[in-house]
């Protein structure tokens, strides 16, 4: 829809000043303007260095957002690791998925939720985004728009679908992106977490996915040594449930706020900035 910005952005060695410009540009001309601050919407250094091949080019995009590519990606389990997110869902609810995926995931669970549901699907890279509306700007319940994972934009959501975002993030990001996806979900909703997981000692695949780990994807082996309710500072204000599938491989992590503690949404934020404000630059709501 917007082939010269989009492409433009994806540029190695462009100023970030230019591309915010950019990123902003696409927001606005999408009718949705991001919730964050200017500054947050620039492409992290990290994304640019490391996923440029995945996510920042228009190659990447035509080579993997295909459903086959990424069921064979995910060894022929993303079927069933959609299944396992939809299952969280009820037609009605307001969802928020923060990070775009390839292949249909985002239109099945919008399917689910129905239309008199509503989702929002966010993404920070620009070209993202507009691959997401083309594929779903059809369907009036959904909304795609330019936002960080780490500062969601509206809120109170029932169900925040968390797919396979934690293992492209480095260590101190899971924290927040963790954190700020626990603070909008309602009391009584839920944040759900699917991804990589420690699998089985004698699991054929290991060897193979630790290489690709350290060639490819260098901040996913992080969830093979912690527990995602380990990061952040809000987690032990939710109760938590795990399950695995494919001999570990991969993982369903169900997060609900706990009723006595009433930390959800705006108290949820307060909590969170306060933690972060003290840590001086990490601080990200304020």
């Amino acid at each position: 829809m917007y082939p010269v910005k989009a492409a433009a952005v994806h540029q190695q060695n462009q100023p970030k000043e230019k591309e915010r410009f950019i990123a902003e540009s696409v927001a606005a001309e999408t009718g949705v303007l991001p919730f964050a601050s200017d500054s947050s919407v620039g492409i992290p250094d990290y994304l640019r260095d490391v996923y440029h091949w995945a996510y920042l080019s228009s190659l990447g995009r035509a080579v993997f957002d295909h459903p086959l590519v990424v069921h064979a990606i995910l060894w022929g389990n993303m079927h069933r690791l959609t299944r396992a997110m939809v299952t969280e869902v009820k037609p009605g609810q307001s969802v928020l998925q923060p990070a775009c995926v390839y292949g249909n995931f985002s239109l099945v669970l919008a399917k689910a939720i129905g239309t008199v549901g509503r989702l929002v699907v966010t993404d920070i890279a620009p070209l993202q985004v507009t691959n997401a509306r083309r594929k779903l700007g059809h369907l009036s319940h959904v909304t795609v728009q330019l936002s960080d994972a780490a500062r969601p934009p509206g809120g109170p959501y029932d169900v925040v679908a968390c797919f396979f975002l934690l293992h492209e993030v480095p260590e101190d990001y899971k924290h927040r992106i963790v954190d700020a996806l626990l603070s909008v979900v309602t009391p009584g909703g839920k944040v759900v977490f699917i991804d990589y997981h420690q699998p089985w000692p004698l699991h054929p695949l290991k060897p193979l996915m630790s290489l690709v780990f350290n060639t490819l994807e260098p901040f996913a082996g992080a969830l093979w040594q912690r527990e995602i309710n380990s990061y952040g500072f809000l987690t032990k204000h939710f109760s938590w449930h795990k399950e695995t599938f494919f001999g570990g491989l991969y993982q369903k992590v169900v997060a609900q706020p706990r009723a006595e503690d009433g930390c959800c949404s705006a108290h949820g934020r307060q909590i969170a900035d306060s933690a972060y404000s003290s840590m001086g630059d990490s601080g990200y709501w304020s």
